[in-house]
């Protein structure tokens, strides 16, 4: 089987718990939100894909092999982001980024790419003290499950995208250990983003 990663950005959310918008929020001289564009455009996959807003694709370069899409009613949540970055993919591997881990790299990724290789039809993931971490891939096969998060009934800030597909599916998901954990940390709040080194 050809493996074909198809990695999707998510970067259109609120931010509504920080007061501000946290991933245009600088950060070693870039914000954020670059930081994870630029290691978006680094990683060796098939596609890259962004969803993010208007008002912050003002904001970014991106690089001609960043597809941008806008995801114009970011009010509806994570899972509309990711609806709209799957419908435009071909690839057999979704890997979801999120914008908010300004210290990851791509070391830290390759063991998730590396594993898809190997064990094609999982869910491959992170896990820190037993709790799992984002970026997560998903085989293609669930690409309709992926799709339909966005119809079905939820509250919004309940919305908890592709992780009620990786729990509903738990003998199927491949977990992974870190080697820098604290590269995996995300910015949820102004103490969290205080505390970026």
């Amino acid at each position: 089987m050809t493996i074909r990663i198809s990695a999707i950005l998510l970067a259109a959310g609120l931010s509504q718990r920080m007061g501000a918008d946290k991933l245009l929020l600088e950060y070693r001289g870039k914000s954020i939100l670059q930081h994870a564009i630029d290691l978006l455009s680094g990683l060796d996959v098939f596609e890259k894909i962004l969803v993010t807003t208007e008002t912050r694709a003002k904001a970014i370069d991106l690089t001609t092999d960043v597809r941008l899409c806008i995801n114009s009613n970011p009010e509806a949540g994570k899972s509309s982001s990711i609806k709209i970055g799957v419908e435009v993919t071909s690839g057999t591997h979704f890997l979801f980024l999120t914008a908010d881990q300004p210290k990851l790299n791509i070391e830290d990724i390759e063991p998730i790419l590396e594993a898809a290789l190997i064990h094609p039809d999982m869910i491959i993931h992170p896990v820190i003290n037993s709790e799992p971490v984002s970026p997560t891939l998903f085989p293609a096969r669930f690409r309709e499950e992926l799709l339909n998060l966005y119809k079905k009934p939820r509250i919004k800030e309940n919305d908890l995208g592709g992780q009620i597909i990786r729990d509903a599916n738990k003998s199927f998901c491949l977990t992974i250990e870190p080697k820098n954990p604290l590269r995996f940390a995300d910015i949820d709040t102004t103490e969290d983003y205080r505390n970026l080194k």
